[in-house]
């Protein structure tokens, strides 16, 4: 069943000029070690980090809330499967939500895609309930916490 949908798109100018007036700042506030890390690397850091704000904040209206009711930019972290596949992993307030959103019986997924063409960058998170019992375990399925993003691939 799913549980919530989310959108956002982002304008990958306006995220340059964030990162060109508040530089570390803005990187520290809205995005984990290991989204910069990832960022720093690609030729286009600003569509890098463009995306990945557009999925924290469709993250966050799949939620249900937006960027509110104590959810906090670094509770949502993309990183990439092997394939280059977007993975979102929540924590905090972010992962609290989506248990109680969660049934009882059912365990939560989130989807996400991301693409951009300069110069937007969109995002699309859908968060699916599967029955426990009825779930295999795929590579893709949500996780908590921050893991090391080291495919160098660009999602």
């Amino acid at each position: 069943m799913i549980l919530g949908i989310g959108t956002d798109l982002a304008n990958i100018e306006r995220i340059q000029g964030t990162l060109d007036r508040f530089g570390d700042r803005f990187r520290n506030r809205v995005f984990t070690e290991t989204e910069q890390r990832k960022a720093e690397r690609r030729l286009d850091v600003a569509g890098t980090y463009a995306k990945r704000w557009a999925a924290k904040e469709a993250c966050s209206k799949a939620l249900g809330t937006g960027l509110r009711m104590g959810i906090a930019w670094k509770d949502m972290a993309v990183s990439n499967l092997r394939s280059g596949q977007p993975v979102m992993h929540v924590t905090g307030w972010a992962a609290e939500r989506l248990a109680s959103m969660t049934p009882p019986g059912h365990e939560a997924i989130i989807h996400v895609t991301l693409t951009d063409d300069h110069p937007w960058a969109q995002a699309f998170v859908v968060i699916e309930a599967t029955p426990v019992a009825a779930t295999p375990e795929p590579a893709h399925r949500e996780q908590t916490g921050d893991p090391a993003d080291e495919t160098g691939r660009d999602a």
